[in-house]
């Protein structure tokens, strides 16, 4: 098995993966950094975001609006002290990244040009036209090839922390391209593997937001965080799950029904004058409800609503959204300078994650976690849109610091025990590939995995499906164990990955699933059928999921309330 050392190893190569790696050699320009990523770096799902990233600009805002925002789209679950460390470093992050030469969008007079987004008071979403994830990681990676103490280790799959003496020491990895097991040791490691979508079946996710990094933590003792709350997006095309990115709605979109009525202006739906910029969970709840009561538009994929912007006229379209035109015309076959494009929510991001403190550090001693793998928590039960890019930057760069600083004062000290986990990883992996006697196939199991959360942990959700998805998930957990693989080959055997990552969000999905049959209320991306209102006296905690051989055990926390006590919410 061949073995590679480094000071500190990050798992992810996205935005928040490669913001740490750049962060820690610019902490110790001595520092050797491993980058582990199971596919190319600009293929990581940082490259799909469309609106952009937020950060205080504008002479009419600032950071006391931004910090208020935030906390109060979280529906006060948000820990007070990492969104006002987030609205302070937030403008920093953005600036930096255009020193290093993200080509954000300008305004006439040759400024930063900044547009709305929804639950924000003021207009503080940076941009790059509508390709910002594109332009950001291209920087991001581009500035992080000045460094040759950042090696990179593209599609190696990593499968197991590698932990002694309590301590984690290194990671496990299957070579993609080889077959083979290697060994990737460091003092100190980090998770940025993204987030889980893919464990619904209609998602804006990339085929490879597994929940990889959430698993290997979870697995190895750590807890994951307020799991329970998964952010639908309120406009995703019909049958694919594609977004049609907020931004559509932050410059003049309208949500529109079978009647051609703006219901989010015309219906009492919670989001006042701020209409189609209203949160996130409020908006995907009308749409559904206006569904529900017979005025959505039918369609082979199921009933859906129109996002409108022919007001907006092709010159605007053209210049601020011209990837919305793009994607609309080619998956949805409408063009928006003179069609309508058929929307829906659709699943698009975790505010639930591996439980970390400010810095990015776990309760494991040498592990830290950063961006949508994470749950730090700065966004409680509902993110607003165009906060996580800057999330990934934000904390990202702080776990770096912070992970070279524990490498300093750590040592590795004798690696036979873990190169024995490692070697015993590798005869796991082995005895998977080509296993032919297994009674269960992956993508029966993926099917009812994916059904049973859509049905117990929708936009709408109710004890009775909530705790059936418990029961089912339990079940599916025992399934995977028995796995039927045909590919015994050694080269980009993408079977024996399917097989892991199926592993990774079936323990990710049952952590979901009981978090949200636990919390009987409704706050932000959590609307309960059977308890509609917030419950501050019983439930103003965040949720813990730890794993456990008898399957999870739940615990609480406190969230952290600095100067915002919780009020009702409403716009």
């Amino acid at each position: 098995m061949e073995v590679f050392r480094h000071d500190i190893v990050i798992v992810g190569g996205g935005g928040a993966g490669l913001r740490a790696a750049i962060a820690a050699v610019e902490a110790d320009p001595k520092a050797s950094v491993a980058l582990v990523s199971k596919v190319y770096p600009m293929r990581s799902h940082t490259v799909s975001a469309e609106g952009g990233a937020a950060g205080v600009a504008a002479p009419d805002d600032s950071l006391e609006m931004h910090f208020k925002d935030t906390v109060k789209g979280s529906d006060f679950l948000a820990d007070q002290d990492c969104v006002d460390y987030f609205v302070e470093q937030a403008p920093k992050e953005l600036t930096l990244l255009e020193h290093w030469g993200c080509p954000w969008s300008r305004d006439e007079e040759g400024r930063v040009a900044v547009r709305a987004f929804g639950g924000m008071t003021a207009k503080r979403t940076w941009f790059a036209a509508d390709k910002v994830g594109f332009h950001m990681l291209h920087t991001l990676f581009q500035t992080s090839m000045r460094y040759d103490r950042i090696v990179r280790y593209d599609e190696q799959f990593v499968t197991k922390l590698l932990v002694d003496g309590g301590v984690v020491k290194g990671v496990a990895a299957l070579d993609v391209r080889e077959g083979t097991m290697r060994a990737i040791l460091g003092r100190a490691v980090i998770l940025a593997t993204g987030g889980a979508g893919k464990c619904f079946p209609f998602t804006t996710n990339g085929t490879i937001k597994t929940g990889d990094g959430m698993a290997l933590a979870y697995r190895a003792g750590i807890a994951l965080k307020d799991m329970e709350f998964v952010q639908y997006h309120p406009t995703g095309l019909p049958g694919t799950g594609i977004l049609i990115t907020e931004a559509s709605r932050g410059e003049g979109g309208h949500v529109i029904n079978a009647q051609g009525e703006r219901f989010l202006v015309t219906r009492d739906y919670g989001v006042g004058q701020k209409a189609e910029l209203g949160p996130r969970d409020m908006i995907s709840r009308a749409i559904m409800q206006e569904i529900a009561a017979g005025r959505g538009i039918k369609g082979p994929y199921g009933d859906y609503v129109h996002l409108d912007l022919r007001h907006l006229g092709e010159a605007k379209i053209m210049e601020r959204l011209p990837f919305v035109r793009t994607l609309s015309k080619t998956y949805a076959g409408v063009d928006p300078v003179s069609e309508p494009i058929p929307i829906r929510p659709v699943v698009h991001y975790m505010m639930g994650g591996i439980d970390t403190n400010i810095d990015g550090a776990t309760a494991l001693p040498g592990l830290y976690a950063a961006g949508e793998t994470a749950c730090v928590s700065m966004n409680g039960a509902n993110r607003l849109g165009s906060n996580s890019l800057t999330e990934c930057l934000v904390f990202g760069a702080r776990a770096g610091i912070r992970a070279i600083e524990f490498a300093r004062g750590a040592s590795v000290g004798s690696e036979a025990p873990l190169l024995a986990q490692a070697q015993e990883e590798a005869t796991r992996i082995e005895d998977l590939r080509g296993r032919r006697k297994g009674g269960e196939k992956i993508a029966q199991i993926r099917r009812e995995m994916q059904k049973t959360m859509e049905e117990g942990c929708g936009v709408y959700r109710e004890q009775a499906s909530m705790h059936e998805s418990v029961r089912v998930m339990a079940q599916l957990r025992g399934r995977v164990s028995d796995l039927q693989l045909e590919d015994a080959s050694k080269v980009f055997n993408t079977e024996i990955l399917t097989a892991l990552e199926l592993a990774n969000m079936v323990d990710v999905a049952e952590a979901i699933a009981v978090a949200a049959a636990a919390r009987r209320e409704s706050r932000g991306a959590h609307a309960c059928s059977d308890y509609k209102a917030r419950n501050d006296q019983e439930f103003l905690h965040h949720s813990l999921v730890t794993f456990t051989p008898g399957g999870p055990h739940l615990d609480r926390k406190p969230v952290t309330i600095t100067r915002f006590q919780p009020e009702e919410r409403k716009y």
